[in-house]
């Protein structure tokens, strides 16, 4: 990337797509901001909206886009059950019909395009650690399959586009990451579990707790994605950018248990449907094509999450409300 490139982040108002928007304004590029609003949030943006570099965009991008840039980051999908299970079908519709506008408007610019998939393609998986040529395991009709699958159709129709249209395209499969900015009510495993501590309520564990993640603090994450996309156009991917180090479920909420301080318990719920037993990431491509590896331990950023969640809970955030 260029100084004077200018570079769309579909998903910008959301999660990693705030982080990477901020990256990408250091780095000195012009960054245009789209999202729709579904899971994003102003909060996350509001910091980079009097920059003079930084433009905002309201749109869905399951609709044509037409706009002029350099380099293109699609993040925009729902990535928790919570949200992704709301409307199934607008969540295909958005990672299919997505990649298609997204790779039409690389296409026609020649812009390089970086889809950010996702470890759930790999469904529950029978090979661990998950390496990039493991085909996975997943359910088609299961209740995560709108994610699952719409990822994984995604992933194809950038591959033809790079065999039948030598579009210039970038493929991440993102394991699973936290940090910052988070939706605090997302209902994914680490926002569930600070949230129920510093409120002083029981920690919600499914199964027994022995299921593993692996778990990528965002700052790593989005160096990983930014270094992927200034590769050589020989270098599509897809690679797997994550944290190595596996924990279980359990051990995940004694950690957050002990850094809050929390006299919170344990208790215990039936596991959902299709929900992995492990995953974790062979990161050995991610070091020898991007030079990339995690630097962030567990406990560190944790500590940095939840002096953010606790921030928000001290201000009495609408976000956190009950229903």
């Amino acid at each position: 990337m260029i100084e004077s490139s200018r570079v769309l982040v579909t998903g910008g108002a959301g999660f990693l797509g705030s982080h990477l928007c901020e990256k990408l304004l250091e780095s000195g590029a012009e960054v245009l901001c789209v999202d729709n609003f579904f899971t994003g949030q102003r909060a996350n943006i509001n910091t980079m909206l009097d920059s003079k570099n930084f433009e905002l965009l309201r749109h869905d991008i399951t609709h044509p886009l037409f706009v002029e840039c350099d380099e293109i980051y699609n993040l925009a999908c729902p990535a928790s059950p919570v949200h992704y299970q709301f409307d199934p079908v607008q969540t295909t519709k958005t990672s299919v019909l997505g990649a298609i506008n997204v790779l039409g408007l690389a296409k026609r610019l020649r812009a390089k395009v970086l889809q950010a998939s996702t470890s759930e393609v790999y469904g529950d998986p029978t090979v661990h650690p998950q390496p990039e040529g493991y085909w996975g395991n997943v359910n088609p009709i299961g209740s995560r399959a709108c994610y699952d699958e719409g990822k994984r159709c995604a992933e194809t129709l950038f591959f033809d586009y790079w065999r039948q249209h030598r579009s210039r395209i970038k493929v991440a499969r993102i394991f699973n990451t936290y940090g910052p900015r988070m939706k605090l009510n997302d209902g994914r495993v680490v926002s569930n579990f600070i949230v129920q501590a510093l409120r002083g309520e029981p920690l919600t564990l499914y199964g027994d707790g022995s299921q593993t993640r692996s778990f990528c603090y965002v700052d790593d994450l989005i160096d990983g994605l930014v270094r992927l996309m200034r590769t050589p156009d020989e270098v599509t991917g897809p690679i797997n950018i994550g944290n190595p180090s596996e924990f279980t479920m359990r051990a995940l909420a004694e950690t957050v248990i002990d850094i809050t301080g929390s006299p919170s318990e344990i208790v215990t719920k039936p596991l959902p449907e299709d929900d992995p037993k492990q995953r974790r990431p062979d990161i050995s491509l991610a070091g020898e094509t991007l030079g990339w590896q995690p630097t962030v331990p567990l406990r560190e950023g944790l500590i940095r999450t939840i002096a953010y969640f606790d921030a928000l809970l001290s201000k009495g955030s609408p976000e956190l409300a009950r229903p």
